[in-house]
């Protein structure tokens, strides 16, 4: 069963998405593949607390990790990604290759940008740290403004 509630953040408001009490989705507004709002189940604005205080403790600067529990649902290969882009550490930045070496599968940059494009919790599961072979932002679900941002945030050049 999916709950959601929507919690403000400094990047706009963030829909939360459960499915059956665990975390399963975190997506902004205007953000590509983002699921129809149906999808998201009812209201309840008082299942989030652990995700909404450390959303909160990250924005404020004083959480550099997330532990809450997750559901990432997706392909095997997704899940491999999306786990890999768990352990970019806070701060730092890594390309779409060095994220396929990571995985034992060095041709696969680009499988590797599709399944980091498709990640369903945003911030939580980091895909705004990664970046082009060249440096260069690259896509973002969420908008080359709010990954640039987001960078920025964590590498203490804008807080909030």
């Amino acid at each position: 069963m999916k709950q959601h509630t929507v919690t403000d953040s400094p990047y706009g408001p963030l829909t939360l998405v459960a499915d059956d009490g665990v975390l399963c989705g975190l997506y902004m507004t205007d953000q590509r593949h983002r699921p129809p709002e149906e999808s998201f189940g009812t209201r309840d604005d008082t299942l989030f607390a652990e995700a909404e205080e450390q959303l909160k403790a990250y924005f404020a600067g004083e959480l550099k990790e997330f532990t809450v529990p997750l559901r990432l649902n997706g392909t095997p290969f997704q899940r491999r990604v999306w786990d890999e882009l768990r352990r970019i550490p806070y701060g730092e930045t890594r390309t779409y290759g060095r994220l396929a070496d990571a995985l034992g599968t060095p041709a696969a940059s680009r499988a590797v940008g599709l399944a980091n494009g498709r990640n369903p919790i945003g911030i939580i599961v980091p895909c705004h740290r990664v970046i082009g072979a060249n440096g260069s932002l690259t896509g973002y679900g969420g908008g080359l403004d709010r990954k640039q941002r987001l960078l920025d945030f964590e590498r203490g050049a804008a807080l909030f």
